[in-house]
């Protein structure tokens, strides 16, 4: 059977996920464990994988079903072509590999970085802390340029994209 992809609304996978068991629909909603950094402590937390989505499996996606689907309060729409009227299917290797990242249970990390135009801050190094504008990126080389004002000048830096984020 194969699986599609639903999109939810922001912060509604758990709610849209037991929804959908409810009905008796097979739904996955991979989640990793991650940091979570209170005021006054850390603490270990699961969020989605994938925020704002979460998979189903469907014998046929037919127009009851995805009418059930669309029914389950805090879904969006299930992703499929351009005019969403037919849902495209998630590859099995696709959902398997998730599978399996979920359950061996290594520390994920997303990493959203910078374009050209934006504000970034600096994470690492002397500059730590500093906050400038990236006038260069190449994510596939893992190279940022930042520039920073000093005293009414402008620097350029080149920077790793672990030592950047985006603001």
């Amino acid at each position: 059977m194969p699986w599609y992809a639903v999109h939810t609304r922001s912060r509604h996978e758990s709610k849209v996920c037991d929804g959908l068991s409810l009905k008796s629909i097979d739904a996955f909603l991979p989640k990793i464990e991650t940091w979570s950094r209170r005021k006054d402590r850390r603490k270990k937390i699961q969020i989605p994988m994938f925020p704002g989505y979460l998979f189903v499996q469907l014998a046929a996606a037919d127009s009851q079903a995805r009418l059930d689907i669309l029914k389950t309060a805090g879904v969006v729409k299930i992703l499929g072509t351009s005019r969403g009227n037919i849902p495209i299917p998630v590859p099995d290797e696709k959902i398997e590999t998730i599978r399996r990242l979920v359950d061996s249970k290594v520390e994920i990390q997303h990493y959203r970085y910078p374009r050209v135009g934006e504000r970034a801050r600096i994470l690492d190094g002397p500059f730590k802390e500093i906050e400038g504008m990236v006038v260069k990126a190449d994510p596939r080389k893992d190279l940022f340029v930042i520039t920073i004002e000093i005293l009414q000048r402008a620097v350029a830096i080149e920077m790793q994209g672990f030592q950047v984020e985006r603001i």
